[in-house]
């Protein structure tokens, strides 16, 4: 017997229209005005599933023209979207949580309405970059996501659902907007996932998936000896080919660095360089870690470590930003890795190196901010 997330609460419908948004929403007030406009002109029909709110989200939905339906939360995400997806009357389903927005991208808005033009014979993913607060700035990360659906796929999993269908996945360059990582968001949401999470967990505890999940749920709250912990799980049983691997390497370097265990953090680097050699992600965190490691051993910086801080910082450069790897960092790739290497300059006494790279870094961030 299937679980209740993979059940279909009903059969899909024969669909009357070619793309609805699909959105399942909690007191999400603050933020479901924004979501629901951003695809209005995409969409021909809003379909809202509201699991419990107390405040003004019903009201907001329906003000956007929403679908508005009611469910009983029984603390199973994919049964609320699956509870969702069968109201819809659409061949294809646009997902979006109520801290999300599309990008005002035309060309993305093409490439999203011309992959519903065709049968719904497979799942498209969208870019989602998060904005995150990251010591005195906000950074912002990409990662892939199945946004895009056919009617018939449904989802599976309490928490971090995914879609269970084998249909092939495509990459359609629709940004979508994710504010629920920045601060006061999280302060929100803390522990709303976790006791899912490890219910779960129990049930099957060599789920590399959920040990990536929990792992990034124990570093959002500063819990970094526990996220490495689940961080080197997960490493241990993800398969090579899964998409969300480069973003499990790079956070289990970062953990491991954040948890005072920096020499297990170079091993795992020297293990994965070969791997990534595309990756401005993984040579930032390498600089990173490079640069600790001179810190504690002074006697041999200048003249063996710091030149290959210097050494991962300008690989950076000259890879550029990658965002098809999943969560990279915008910047890790430009105007970041410059300006760590203005300040190195600076602290080695290299004056001219330091504003060269200073100068660049503004005009990388300039740039990126105007494309």
């Amino acid at each position: 017997m299937q679980p209740r997330s993979a059940q279909n609460p009903s059969p899909p419908k024969s669909p009357r229209c070619r793309l609805a948004l699909v959105v399942i929403a909690r007191n999400e007030a603050a933020t479901l005005r924004a979501c629901l406009e951003s695809a209005r002109g995409l969409v021909e029909s809003i379909i809202l599933l509201d699991t419990g709110s107390s405040d003004d989200t019903v009201v907001i939905a329906q003000a956007c023209g929403a679908q508005v339906h009611h469910f009983t939360w029984c603390d199973d995400f994919a049964a609320a979207r699956n509870a969702a997806l069968a109201h819809s009357p659409a061949a294809w389903n646009l997902i979006l949580d109520a801290d999300e927005r599309l990008a005002d991208d035309a060309a993305g808005a093409e490439a999203l309405i011309e992959a519903t033009r065709g049968p719904a014979t497979r799942i498209g993913l969208l870019p989602v970059i998060s904005a995150f607060d990251l010591e005195d700035q906000v950074a912002h990360s990409t990662s892939w996501l199945p946004r895009l659906l056919p009617a018939s796929v449904r989802y599976q999993g309490r928490v971090h659902e995914q879609p269970c269908s084998d249909l092939p996945r495509v990459r359609l360059p629709m940004p979508i907007h994710h504010s629920g990582y920045r601060r006061a968001a999280l302060a929100r949401k803390r522990g709303r996932n976790r006791r899912l999470l490890q219910a779960m967990l129990e049930e099957r505890p060599e789920d590399a998936y959920l040990h990536y999940q929990l792992g990034k749920d124990d570093e959002v709250y500063g819990a970094f000896a526990e996220a490495a912990e689940h961080d080197q799980r997960a490493l241990q049983w993800v398969a090579p080919q899964q998409g969300y691997r480069h973003d499990l390497v790079v956070r289990l370097l970062y953990v491991l660095k954040r948890a005072g265990q920096l020499e297990t953090a170079i091993q795992l680097a020297e293990q994965e360089m070969p791997h990534w050699q595309q990756s401005p992600d993984v040579f930032f965190v390498l600089g990173d870690l490079l640069l600790d490691w001179a810190m504690a051993h002074p006697a041999q910086a200048e003249q063996e470590f710091l030149p290959l801080v210097d050494s991962a910082w300008s690989t950076c450069l000259a890879l550029g930003e990658q965002p098809q790897l999943e969560g990279s960092v915008q910047g890790r790739g430009s105007f970041l890795a410059a300006h760590h290497l203005a300040v190195l300059h600076e602290q080695m006494g290299r004056s001219e190196q330091a504003r060269q790279y200073q100068q660049l870094a503004h005009e990388l961030r300039e740039g990126q901010g105007k494309a």
